[in-house]
């Protein structure tokens, strides 16, 4: 279970954060219609994506070191999600998760930059998922040499069907993860403990097969690795629907988190003993080549296999799909993102920003795959959508510790280092994963954020003109 903080019932906001909303008693509250299960559920959903059946290739090229890696990233995620419980319960108004705490400890702008970049990282994920699904997708219907036309097509089904779910409703969008999630585990334990049986050591690669140092390896794995584990935070964002989010959004993330983070690492290393090293490096769906190693080349395993990782993919689009609407919602409620991202559907769901998400994310897979195609798409995709996610990771555990070392703190002892702990290393843990996603990255994610600044300096002027917030005092020329 995450750890809490206690904290006054009454803590006073920030003076430029939002007024506290006063919640309903648990359960009562027909907006709020996703429990524990269903809510670990969108975080398994979330976490466990087409990006599983895909990331035992990229792994492999930085050798078995990869394993440790992904180990070392999986004990940084179960702490993000530790952290994010924790900051739940203390933020009043906790809807928009990430954005919510930055907004409540530094203000506005910091708030405002927290929501750019996560939606950044939302439609930037859901165009890595979907160029790992296309791969599944035409292995399962056996066509050869797409061309980049077919490779678009295939991904335009796959983002917009899940959008078409959401905009049907909440409960349909649960119902459809909880299924989704039953139906992707099963080939992945299949793999994590059958496989082992038919694991050969002569097909593990080396210690380190990246060509440079150690450091040059881990680097390599951490990123793909970090990526895995993005939807850590999906309970904190979707806060405001779930129940009693002080208690659930922290035990939703920690065993969601946890759950994946055992398979992963059971399951990445399975699948480097079942195909051999030379092999496994660039392939597109190593998890047709392990399964053809444990059945002996039987064709419908394969098949079977194809089906599995479409189907996981839909299940993480769909829970994505959601989770990227309700962060721009959430600041457009606030003044601090366009209004429009505000609307909502009779079926109670924020159609807008369901809709544009979508948009945003099918012009990038258009302009990816104008340049290559396969696992360099995916690769491309996948460390963009890492630096702009480690951002609010930062600022998330930034305000934490800004929490801790301030006198409205109510934390004393071991439960203060314990708290201390967790912030410090998801500070640090946000850092390395930030340097070692790379320098092009890091360079197109900071234009990214430089074209935010201007949407803010009008909404902010218009937020003047209302009288929302006070006007800043210039000197007299």
């Amino acid at each position: 279970m995450a750890a809490t903080i206690d904290t006054p019932p009454t803590s006073p906001p920030s003076p430029t954060g939002p007024t506290p909303r006063i919640e309903t008693t648990p359960g009562s509250d027909p907006a709020r219609s996703l429990g524990l299960t269903s809510t670990t559920a969108i975080v398994v959903g979330s976490i466990i994506g087409t990006g599983v059946f895909t990331m035992p290739a990229v792994m492999a090229g930085a050798g078995t070191s990869s394993i440790l890696t992904l180990g070392a990233i999986s004990v940084g995620a179960v702490l993000l999600g530790v952290l994010f419980g924790q900051l739940t319960r203390r933020v009043p108004h906790n809807e928009g998760g990430l954005y919510a705490y930055a907004r409540h400890e530094f203000g506005d702008f910091a708030g405002y930059m927290t929501a750019w970049c996560y939606w950044i990282t939302c439609w930037a994920g859901n165009a890595a998922i979907v160029s790992s699904w296309v791969l599944y997708v035409e292995d399962l219907f056996g066509i050869k040499n797409p061309s980049a036309w077919t490779n678009l097509g295939i991904a335009m089904c796959g983002l917009w069907i899940p959008a078409a779910v959401n905009l049907m409703g909440v409960r349909q969008m649960a119902a459809v993860q909880r299924i989704t999630t039953i139906l992707k585990f099963m080939p992945l334990l299949l793999v994590a403990t059958l496989g082992w049986f038919f694991v050969s050591k002569a097909n593990f690669g080396p210690f380190n097969a990246s060509g440079g140092s150690l450091y040059d390896a881990v680097n390599l794995a951490a990123g793909v690795a970090l990526f895995s584990f993005i939807g850590v935070e999906c309970a904190a964002v979707v806060a405001g629907r779930v129940k009693d989010p002080g208690r659930n959004v922290g035990r939703a993330s920690v065993y969601g988190t946890a759950a994946s983070a055992l398979l992963y690492v059971a399951v990445t290393a399975s699948v480097m003993g079942l195909v051999p090293h030379d092999k496994l490096v660039g392939n597109g769906t190593p998890f047709v080549a392990a399964f053809d190693s444990m059945f002996d080349g039987a064709s419908w395993v394969g098949k079977l296999v194809a089906l599995t990782a479409v189907v996981s993919g839909l299940g993480a689009l769909n829970g994505w799909t959601m989770v990227t609407a309700e962060v721009p919602l959430a600041a457009a409620r606030d003044g601090l993102f366009p209004s429009t991202f505000a609307r909502m559907s009779h079926r109670d769901v924020p159609w807008f920003g369901i809709v544009s998400s979508t948009a945003v994310a099918s012009i990038l897979m258009a302009w990816s795959y104008s340049g290559s195609t396969g696992l360099k798409v995916f690769t491309y995709l996948v460390y963009l959508s890492v630096v702009t996610v480690a951002i609010p990771y930062f600022i998330s555990a930034c305000a934490q510790l800004s929490y801790l070392v301030s006198r409205r703190r109510r934390v004393e002892g071991r439960r203060l280092v314990r708290d201390m702990t967790i912030c410090v290393v998801g500070g640090l843990f946000s850092l390395w994963v930030t340097f070692a996603s790379g320098y092009q990255s890091v360079y197109q994610t900071m234009l990214l954020i430089l074209i935010g600044i201007p949407i803010y300096a009008f909404l902010k002027a218009k937020r003047e003109r209302q009288g929302q917030v006070e006007e800043p005092v210039d000197a007299i020329v």
